[in-house]
């Protein structure tokens, strides 16, 4: 009931995950202050940018963008923390949304087919309760008119936490430890591959190959975050 609603938000109102401070009726999950000052980047107008760089010489990628920088301390970490590690879908949801619209009205994304996201371990699913990355592919699909598969890549084992690992200890961390188990879903389509944050994009890069194994699949790349690392 509505009445119920706003006579709790009375007692206990809704705050920015990001600034703690109380939002307007008017306002989403993130106040229009942190809103407008999240470091967006921009890169999904760019077809040559700090992302796509990331894969030059490592795996071949159609196009590849952050929404935002990633900066410690800052608006972004607060969000994606509640987001990740405190049960705030809601987070991933807005900012997901946000980031579809935006690539909705790039030339680089246009003839997406698919959305993927990066999938977790089933081990590391159930003690998550959710997999961030399959939030973030749901509702950027929206935009994009397409549909979002969180089936069309599995994990096959379960891999160390990439944190505090070397460029190359991360990409030993997860090499071959990703596959597709129906082919024929995914054959033939130009498939966005989403993630939370692009650190040294070793993740990324194992899954695009798998992805890429797949007679006629082109994949292009989208993160909620880039480190700049």
């Amino acid at each position: 009931m509505l009445w119920l609603g706003e006579f709790f938000s009375l007692f206990f109102p809704a705050t920015c995950p990001a600034c703690g401070r109380g939002l307007f009726r008017n306002e989403g999950v993130v106040c229009t202050v942190c809103l407008h000052h999240l470091p967006r980047t921009g890169f999904h107008m760019e077809h040559d940018n700090p992302v796509s760089r990331v894969f030059w010489g490592r795996c071949r990628i159609e196009a590849a963008a952050a929404c935002f920088y990633f900066g410690k301390g800052g608006r972004l970490q607060q969000l994606i923390h509640h987001f990740k590690y405190r049960g705030r879908r809601d987070i991933g949801e807005f900012l997901g949304r946000e980031y579809g619209n935006d690539l909705a009205g790039s030339p680089l994304f246009r003839d997406i087919d698919m959305v993927v996201p990066v999938p977790l371990h089933p081990r590391r699913l159930r003690q998550r309760g959710f997999n961030q990355s399959a939030v973030l592919a749901a509702v950027m699909a929206g935009p994009l008119h397409v549909h979002c598969d969180d089936k069309a890549l599995v994990r096959t084992k379960a891999s160390a936490t990439q944190t505090r690992k070397s460029r190359w200890a991360r990409w030993e961390n997860v090499s071959e430890i990703f596959s597709v188990p129906d082919q024929d879903t995914i054959r033939g389509k130009h498939i966005l591959l989403v993630d939370d944050v692009i650190t040294t994009g070793a993740t990324l890069e194992a899954c695009a190959n798998a992805l890429l194994a797949v007679e006629g699949v082109r994949v292009s790349v989208a993160t909620l975050a880039f480190t700049g690392q």
